[in-house]
């Protein structure tokens, strides 16, 4: 293995939107990015994307059997920069509630639930974000600026707090999360066009500054 390691690790669990998301972050101009199952790799990146389409229970059984669960967990109580995109944000629940109750992460205590409103379901289709409270990662993108989402499921997170965007679509919707060192994004920066690829060079900005302290 090269020394070159990467500096954000895009973690490759089977779960479909990676290359869309590389794609993304080469778009806004972050270099140092690669896609990988390797946990060797994971644990020495400066900062680690968490992408995702698809079922809850999947996801996170692939996570665990991959190791990659396991490294994630340890670098994320390590004080390096997270960020989960769609499902990758739902995975950071402490429990995931789709046909059946399956573990997640608990770097963001809660439930992943389905929308229970009355609206088509899935949700697909631009929708604004408001910011209850300021957050770095919504640096230089104004408020009630639309972002692109796909996605049947929410995070509801335990501690109302940690929610840094929201949105509507039938009910309110936590669109964005932090706690600490750990983002989640339920909408897909990466097709949300100028506004989702400032929202990743801005995080790829997080991550450099960390990896300098």
């Amino acid at each position: 293995m090269s020394d070159a390691l990467p500096n954000i690790a895009i973690l490759d669990y089977r779960m479909g939107n990676l290359r869309s998301v590389e794609k993304g972050l080469a778009a806004a101009g972050v270099e140092g990015v690669t896609v990988t199952d390797d946990p060797r790799v994971v644990e020495r990146a400066a900062g680690i994307v968490l992408p995702g389409v698809g079922a809850f229970r999947d996801a996170a059984a692939n996570l665990a059997s991959s190791g990659l669960r396991e490294v994630l967990l340890e670098r994320a109580a390590a004080g390096v920069p997270v960020l989960g995109i769609c499902l990758g944000m739902q995975l950071l629940a402490t429990v995931g509630l789709e046909d059946g109750e399956w573990a997640g992460l608990d770097l963001v205590p809660g439930q992943c639930r389905r929308i229970e409103a009355d609206v088509k379901v899935p949700h697909i289709g631009w929708n604004t974000v408001d910011y209850p409270r300021a957050s770095r990662l919504f640096a230089g993108v104004p408020e009630g600026s639309a972002f692109y989402f796909v996605h049947s499921y929410h995070l509801v997170p335990d501690d109302p707090t940690v929610v840094i965007g929201t949105t509507t679509y039938g009910i309110p919707l936590a669109a964005a999360v932090r706690r600490g060192n750990v983002y989640g994004v339920q909408f897909h920066p990466e097709k949300s066009s100028a506004c989702g690829l400032a929202l990743l060079r801005e995080f790829a900005a997080i991550v450099t500054e960390e990896s300098h302290l």
